[in-house]
């Protein structure tokens, strides 16, 4: 089965199978940040804001990751929105990748996308990394 550019296929022969990799990944770094706060450990600084007053373009992701944990999705998305829909994308992927690997699926993989296209997306990845950071210039003071 195709859909535009994304495609439901078993894995090809030797094919990397991403999604117990990703799985693994994100399951192990989100315990890991869980078992940081439950010892009680500090979280890291931002070298840019502790210097220069002004938040990066990251600032409020920590704070974004345990509204989530205490199910506060408006508060995650007001602390830092892009940090936000991206540990939600991967939450999703996540639940994906579980389902995939109990009931052996196919797996969705996205086929060649064109050129044009891919220039595209850049711009709008980067727009939004922009959006973002201007979004919390102007509301994390």
């Amino acid at each position: 089965m195709k859909v535009g550019w994304i495609s439901a296929r078993p894995l090809a022969p030797r094919e990397t199978d991403l999604e117990p990799w990703f799985l693994f990944a994100s399951a192990t770094f989100g315990i890991g940040c869980l078992a940081w706060l439950g010892l009680g450990l500090p979280w890291p600084v931002c070298l840019i804001r502790h210097s220069l007053g002004v938040p990066c373009p990251t600032c409020g992701a920590t704070r974004s990751a345990l509204a989530l944990t205490h199910g506060d999705i408006g508060l995650a998305f007001r602390t830092n929105p892009l940090m936000c829909l991206l540990y939600l994308g991967t939450i999703i992927f996540d639940l994906y990748a579980v389902a995939v690997l109990i009931f052996r699926t196919k797996r969705l993989r996205l086929e060649r996308i064109p050129l044009q296209v891919q220039r595209i997306l850049r711009v709008v990845a980067v727009g939004l990394v922009i959006g973002n950071w201007i979004y919390l210039l102007c509301y994390l003071r």
